[in-house]
C-alpha cells in the first residue's frame, strides 16, 4: 500500500542537466522516467510540474537585459519543452502520460484545467502540467503548489538534488543538519530556501504537505511512497 494516493511531483529543470551541464541528459530523463513508473505501477495517481532552468530561467535574463515579463514567457517554454522530454520518455517506458499547458498551444498540450488533469489521473495516465500558471513572476515552486492543490493531491514530494531540508545549505556548510520533519513557520523564521515564500505560503494556507527528497538517487522516489523516511516533510 502507497503512502499516499494522488501525489503531485515537483522536478527541477536544473536536475535534468545531469553531468553534462546543460540542456537534457538522455540517462537522468530516463531515470526519471523509470522511477515515475515503479510509482505508478503501485496505483499511485501522479500529476507533475517541472522546472525549467536547464534551458531558460526567466528571473536570471531580467538580469541580463530581457524584459522580465517576455523572460518569464520563454521560461514558460522552458518547461513545456521538458515535458514533453518527459511524456516521450514515459511513453517510451510504457507509460501512458499526458502533457496538458497553462496557455493555449494545441497541438503541443492540452490546454489545463483541474478536471480534464484529475480524469486523466484516474484514467490511468500520468499527467505532465506545463507552462507555469501561465503568468509572469511566478515561480514554478508556486506553479506546482498551485497546481498540487487544484488536483487535491494528498503531498507535494519536491525532488531535489539533496536529501531534505537543512539548517544551512548543506553543500556550502559542513556543518549543516538535516530536519526530519519541520513546520511552514519554521521555514520563515530561520529563512530557509525551501521554495518561495508565495508557494510556501499558498501550501500552509491550504494544508498541502511537502516532502523533500533526492530524486537524483535511482529508487528514492518509490522509497517516498513506501514511507521509508529519507528526506524532510514540512507541514502546519
Amino acid at each position: 500500500m502507497a503512502r499516499f494516493n494522488r501525489i503531485l511531483l515537483k522536478l527541477s529543470g536544473e536536475s535534468l542537466q545531469g553531468e553534462q551541464g546543460y540542456g537534457i541528459d538522455v540517462n537522468r530523463l530516463n531515470d526519471y522516467a523509470q522511477q515515475i513508473k515503479e510509482v505508478h505501477e503501485m496505483g499511485v495517481q501522479i500529476g507533475i510540474v517541472i522546472g525549467g532552468g536547464n534551458i531558460f530561467r526567466g528571473l536570471s535574463g531580467a538580469g541580463k537585459g530581457f524584459d522580465r515579463v517576455k523572460g518569464d514567457q520563454m521560461g514558460m517554454c522552458a518547461t513545456v519543452i521538458n515535458s514533453l522530454a518527459l511524456s516521450s520518455a514515459l511513453d517510451a517506458a510504457g507509460v501512458k502520460s499526458k502533457v496538458l499547458t497553462a496557455i493555449r498551444m494545441e497541438p503541443i498540450g492540452e490546454f489545463y484545467s483541474k478536471w480534464k488533469a484529475i480524469e486523466a489521473m484516474e484514467n490511468g495516465h500520468v499527467v505532465i502540467m506545463s507552462g507555469g500558471t501561465g503568468n509572469p513572476y511566478f515561480t514554478t515552486d508556486t506553479g506546482s503548489a498551485l497546481r498540487g492543490i487544484e488536483i487535491e493531491a494528498d503531498v507535494m514530494l519536491k525532488g531535489t538534488r539533496v536529501d531534505g531540508v537543512y539548517t544551512a545549505d548543506p553543500e556550502k556548510d559542513a556543518t549543516a543538519t538535516k530536519f526530519n520533519e519541520i513546520t511552514y513557520d519554521e521555514i520563515y523564521n530561520r529563512g530557509l530556501k525551501v521554495m518561495d515564500l508565495t508557494a510556501t505560503t499558498m501550501c500552509k494556507e491550504n494544508g498541502l504537505p511537502i516532502y523533500v527528497f533526492n530524486m537524483d538517487i535511482y529508487g528514492n522516489l518509490k522509497r517516498v511512497l513506501d514511507g521509508e523516511p529519507i528526506g524532510t516533510l514540512v507541514h502546519d
